[in-house]
């Protein structure tokens, strides 16, 4: 997102502000849609995956240059069509309203109940990493929960911007889903929309400036944001499966995820076997950066961040290990798979997320080291433990705060639509996936019944004794 919007086109910037009073206008002309209704936007937003999806899957291989077709397949349609059914299958579970309980002796014959409601028209900025997932998961939230929904692409989202754009009016009207292509300061004009709920993926000072905007309005925002994610092994955990398990997500979508390994915790005993392992996994399964199951980097900005950030530490004094050893390509965009040791704290890959497949290593002793480490810096988005000891792996969880954990895993958490998905602190705030999704984009609301018959008349002013003599029992009994 742009840090300004001097330049936007006044006509942009009307188009999206009618848009938003178009769907604000609709949702409050109507009644909250019924079950029937969500459900069918449900399989809507199905169809127009399912239907549309080579040309998705062509869009997105254009906006990067090289898009894996596993990733795509793996990351954008599988795990985003898995959440729709998700929604469909229980939804009827999530819309129930719910009891809840009353103090009968204080209000006799009433009734508290929540009842979720929709909140309005919602507002998502999606980043260009998995800009299918992370526009489609949100959208099924949102639509669950009976909302409306407007959806600003990347600007490294082109392509697959101007196909959403093409093709959602064929399955939904535009005071229901409206997608947008960034052009320039369209973002920052975005933010800037009273949604009633706006959800932002992307980096940390982005995110801040976008909370900027919402505050002026008060809009709620969900945040997904990112930053170092650290994966520890406990050395009795098997080097070459954990090895396995990190290296499959630091190749995956070329290592461009938030919530991937960014630096790994080995013991200072098996430091080298580690590496040797990397070498052989990479050797076996990304014997070739070029080939096409390899995605390519983002854009050239991006080649040159992950170059400076190499260089960077090299010159500093780390130790530098190409385990493809192949140079980066800069006409393909595509970076062998890098593990850098032997670092210190003023270099940049040890601030800095890398958002790509580099992997630092970094030795330790106990467990306490680790977790004073991990500690002394922002709350990352997610936390990966590998350990067979349960005692340990609770150890981790309970000393390290983090977004999310996968144990003897990395990333997959993300992929269980019964579990929350979502940052603590720098690392974002809010959640949704699954029913933490629709009550994110729900108004969980309260509603207390009276009863036909209530005490209160005969507890008005002017209080007698009788009334203070009750009120001085009530509080009497209610202490013990």
């Amino acid at each position: 997102m742009n840090a300004v919007n001097d330049n936007i086109k006044p006509e942009v910037s009307d188009m999206l502000n009618a848009t938003f009073q178009k769907q604000r206008k609709e949702f409050l002309s109507k009644s909250s849609p019924d079950y029937k209704q969500r459900i069918d936007d449900l399989k809507s937003l199905k169809r127009m995956l399912t239907e549309n999806k080579e040309d998705v899957i062509d869009a997105l291989n254009q906006d990067y240059g090289n898009r894996s077709r596993f990733d795509s397949l793996f990351a954008e349609f599988i795990a985003s069509l898995d959440g729709i059914d998700d929604a469909i299958k229980h939804l009827k579970k999530w819309m129930k309203v719910e009891k809840r309980h009353i103090d009968r002796m204080m209000y006799p014959g009433a009734k508290n109940r929540v009842i979720p409601q929709p909140l309005g028209v919602v507002g998502m900025i999606v980043p260009w990493n998995f800009p299918i997932n992370l526009s489609f998961a949100p959208l099924t939230g949102a639509f669950a929960a009976g909302n409306t929904a407007m959806v600003k692409m990347s600007e490294n989202s082109i392509a697959l911007s101007r196909l959403l754009i093409k093709v959602s009016g064929k399955y939904f009207p535009e005071t229901k889903l409206a997608f947008f292509e960034e052009t320039g300061g369209v973002g920052v004009e975005f933010s800037q929309i009273p949604f009633d709920k706006m959800v932002f993926t992307g980096s940390g000072p982005t995110g801040r400036k976008v909370m900027e905007s919402a505050a002026k309005n008060l809009t709620p925002v969900i945040l997904e944001l990112g930053g170092k994610a650290p994966a520890v092994v406990d050395p009795n955990f098997p080097v070459d499966k954990a090895v396995e398990r990190i290296m499959f997500v630091k190749q995956f979508n070329a290592g461009q995820i938030c919530t991937n390994v960014d630096y790994v915790f080995v013991h200072e005993t098996q430091k080298e076997s580690f590496i040797h392992s990397a070498k052989a996994w990479a050797n076996t399964h990304v014997p070739d950066i070029n080939s096409t199951d390899f995605t390519s980097i983002i854009d050239d900005a991006s080649v040159v961040r992950l170059q400076n950030t190499v260089e960077d530490a090299r010159a500093k004094g780390a130790t530098v290990i190409n385990l493809n050893g192949q140079e980066v390509n800069v006409e393909k965009r595509k970076f062998p798979l890098t593990i850098v040791t032997d670092t210190t704290e003023d270099m940049f890959i040890s601030s800095r997320e890398t958002f790509g497949p580099i992997l630092m290593i970094k030795t330790y002793r106990d467990a306490d080291e680790v977790i004073q480490y991990i500690n002394d810096r922002d709350r990352p988005l997610a936390f990966y433990p590998f350990t067979n000891d349960k005692k340990l792996a609770d150890l981790y969880i309970d000393r390290v705060m983090s977004g999310g954990v996968s144990v003897n895993d990395a990333l997959l958490h993300v992929a269980q639509h019964d579990l929350p998905f979502g940052g603590v602190g720098p690392s974002g705030m809010g959640h949704y996936h699954g029913r933490d999704g629709f009550i994110s984009f729900s108004k969980m609301r309260p509603v207390f019944y009276q009863a036909g018959f209530t005490a209160i008349r005969y507890l008005a002013p002017p209080y007698s004794k009788f009334t203070m003599a009750l009120l001085e029992f009530l509080a009497k009994l209610k202490s013990r």
